[in-house]
């Protein structure tokens, strides 16, 4: 994976003490896919480049991650929400669908909720939260934070290599891809930055009473190797929504992107489409 920074990039102001780095790719309808503890923006370059053939792929870093600007106080989830409707007015999209991967499906969640009108749609990837609540992902992500604290980050790669990717990648990558991640996972990894993107998904307060309130169409992408959130329940948990479906991904786990591109890519193109057939 090409994990590099592009430093010709401009920066976007969007409030006061902070800009953010971001990269956009393509034309067409915009798909805006969210970061999270283990894919700052440059992760999502190996991931989206058949989505930026068709539309308009834009990657950013929240404020506090990666190369986008540091604060002293860790922001809210209603303060990275100001940010990206910050960065979407810079850059003039009226309004995006989101791709939210792991503790990111929290953030797409709640802009959703707080911003119906620029929000066209969200695909939530192995989601942290499932039809009951999160409390089974809570205490996971609690664990990861306990290991992190006491051991550092390359314990907790350890601690959460086997649990966030599937059994076929594991055996076919063997010892050279877990070596390769965890070099990949340490050079973009921040203690600071994972310890507050675990705190911030940890305290969500997820309830059924949620999805039924938006209104926006939603795609849930589950592996069926996922460990926090098994096909049925991610059947359940796109029956929640007014306007929710669901793909299951064979032989995937928790990041299914990183299990087959392809397919992943394919699935979030065709929902597009389907949404943009209906407007």
């Amino acid at each position: 994976m090409d994990l590099s920074y592009r430093e010709d990039t401009p920066r976007i102001h969007t409030r006061e003490g902070v800009e953010l780095y971001y990269e956009s790719r393509g034309e067409g309808s915009v798909i805006t896919a969210l970061s999270h503890l283990a894919a700052p923006a440059p992760v999502w370059r190996g991931f989206t480049g058949e989505l930026a053939r068709h539309y308009r792929v834009l990657t950013y870093d929240m404020c506090n991650h990666g190369r986008s600007s540091r604060v002293e106080k860790e922001p809210t989830w209603e303060e990275h929400a100001d940010d990206l409707i910050g960065l979407l007015d810079a850059l003039e999209i009226e309004s995006t669908y989101l791709v939210g991967a792991s503790t990111a499906t929290v953030f797409a969640r709640d802009m959703a909720l707080w911003h119906p009108d620029r929000v066209k749609g969200i695909v939530l990837a192995g989601p942290v939260f499932g039809p009951r609540g999160m409390r089974r992902q809570r205490q996971i992500q609690r664990n990861w934070l306990r290991t992190l604290e006491s051991h550092g980050p390359a314990a907790v790669f350890e601690h959460f290599y086997p649990e966030m990717f599937s059994s076929e990648m594991n055996e076919a990558l063997g010892t050279p891809g877990y070596l390769a991640f965890r070099e990949a996972f340490m050079a973009v990894s921040d203690p600071e930055e994972l310890a507050n993107n675990l705190r911030n998904a940890a305290n969500d307060q997820h309830s059924p009473e949620l999805p039924p309130r938006i209104g926006a169409p939603v795609l849930i992408i589950a592996g069926d190797d996922d460990m926090l959130l098994s096909p049925t329940g991610a059947r359940e948990l796109a029956g929640q929504f007014p306007n929710g479906t669901y793909e299951i991904m064979p032989k995937a786990g928790h990041q299914p992107f990183f299990d087959d591109p392809d397919s992943f890519q394919a699935i979030i193109h065709k929902f597009v489409k389907d949404v943009e057939s209906r407007v």
